[in-house]
């Protein structure tokens, strides 16, 4: 996300743009997850360097980044880093990544762009979601009450478990139970 520059930021950058430190900075750019709210969380960009960003042309360009990953900036630092760490499988990144040591709550804000979210899957692989129906592959015994579920039965509006990806909930015979994902199918 990006907005107009603020007086405080264009003072902190002094018109430059944070990242080649060359060109006017013409940009504000929330490094993500982060946005405009606070100039802790934004980048002064020239037009080059926001046009570059999500380019995979001419990847050299981001050399230039030997100098503003010394920013002292945490924001300049982790947009730095994870431009770098896009273009990790080349020599100079690398030479750059590991010239520098950053806080790891830099890094970490760095590298969060490139986490995969965990997500709920059937035996299939396909993607489950709160409220779909699901179909039982295999008799389950559930444990702590005397029945068992039959392969076959259907499971409406299943509930996902928040910090399993294993797991879902969903109820048989009327009575919510924890399901493991690799025993359903999407139905």
């Amino acid at each position: 996300m990006s907005s107009t520059i603020t007086a405080k930021l264009a003072e902190r950058c002094q018109g430059l743009c944070e990242l080649c430190t060359t060109e006017t900075a013409t940009i504000a750019y929330a490094v993500s997850p982060k946005n405009n709210d606070v100039i802790e969380n934004e980048v002064a960009l020239c037009n080059t360097c926001l046009s570059k960003l999500d380019s995979t042309d001419d990847q050299q360009y981001w050399q230039s980044l030997a100098g503003s990953i010394w920013n002292t900036e945490p924001s300049v630092q982790a947009l730095s880093y994870r431009i770098l760490y896009n273009n990790r499988d080349q020599e100079w990144a690398q030479e750059i990544m590991s010239s520098v040591e950053l806080d790891e709550p830099v890094i970490n804000w760095a590298t969060s762009a490139f986490i995969v979210a965990d997500v709920h899957k059937d035996s299939n692989g396909t993607v489950l979601e709160s409220g779909d129906t699901v179909v039982l592959t295999q008799n389950l015994n559930v444990k702590g009450a005397n029945f068992t579920a039959t392969k076959g039965t259907v499971v409406r509006k299943i509930r996902l478990v928040p910090d399993n990806t294993e797991q879902i909930e969903g109820k048989v015979n009327e009575q919510m139970i924890v399901i493991l994902t690799k025993y359903v199918r999407k139905g």
